[in-house]
């Protein structure tokens, strides 16, 4: 993560830069991004009030989402507003996050606007980052550090415990954690030298050894029972049981039946939500 285009914010640990205007380096060449006045990669600022004649979309997620490697004119909720008349989305995209972060981005930032749509476009590691309690990064002056981020814990009821709000703004070095912490740091999954090394010779190389060695990056995908998946699934539920209209579509076809009854026992009516997977 690029620090020089964040900033720390307390309930969901850091957020893009405000009024932002920057050219990032790539693998691809560079991109050009920008930034609004609440510190996301999105166009328009964030208005209360929508106008008759718009079809506002609220758009959460992580670094695909907010569009890592392309500039903002080529990020799919922006390429939307193009084919669409009278369609504003509105990006709420934060690189690297989880779906517990973007939940909570949705209870401070969204959940006040007015809108007609709501997309969560969940990437499949985010059943490992919302289990992660810290992320890694490395200084400027090379220190490997240890920054601290929001979580939920599922209790034994079923209900959603928060902790890390605020969350700490000072990190740590990595030596001074805990041995029973480290466990919670997320290092992008399984043999993170070994990874580093493949990506390093490029995608072909990279295709070619996922093939040859059926390397499973996410484990905790495969066991619906495990606890990352039902922290994942408990969060995905409590989200959606806060919005005010029944209407749902769900392609993680293991959550579909619990939120579809989560949806019909609250009665209420909420703007339509779409799960992207």
């Amino acid at each position: 993560m690029n620090r020089q285009l964040f900033e720390y914010h307390p309930t969901f640990a850091y957020r893009f830069i405000p009024g932002l205007k920057a050219r990032v380096d790539h693998e691809g060449g560079g991109y050009l991004l920008r930034t609004n006045e609440q510190g996301f990669r999105c166009r328009h600022n964030f208005e209360s009030e929508k106008p008759e004649d718009v079809y506002r979309v609220l758009l959460f997620g992580d670094s695909y989402t907010a569009g890592d490697g392309v500039s903002n004119k080529d990020r799919f909720g922006d390429v939307l507003e193009t084919m669409i008349d009278g369609l504003e989305v509105y990006n709420f995209g934060l690189p690297g996050s989880g779906t517990d972060q973007q939940y909570l981005i949705y209870r401070e930032l969204g959940a006040s606007l007015e809108h007609d749509l709501i997309i969560i476009a969940v990437l499949v590691e985010n059943i490992r980052r919302v289990m992660a309690r810290m992320r890694p990064f490395v200084s400027d002056e090379g220190d490997d550090l240890i920054l601290a981020k929001p979580y939920y814990e599922l209790e034994d009821d079923g209900s959603l415990s928060l902790h890390n709000v605020p969350t700490p703004r000072e990190p740590i070095p990595r030596e001074q954690l805990d041995p029973d912490q480290r466990v919670y740091v997320d290092e992008g999954g399984r043999l993170a030298w070994l990874r580093q090394t493949v990506n390093a010779m490029g995608p072909r190389v990279k295709n070619l050894a996922q093939r040859l060695t059926r390397y499973q990056p996410l484990p905790e995908f495969d066991d619906p029972t495990g606890p990352d998946w039902l922290l994942m699934k408990a969060i995905l539920v409590q989200w959606i049981s806060e919005l005010r209209r029944p209407d749902l579509t769900v392609p993680l076809l293991e959550l579909a039946e619990e939120l579809r009854t989560t949806q019909e026992e609250s009665g209420e009516v909420s703007p339509y939500v779409y799960v992207m997977y």
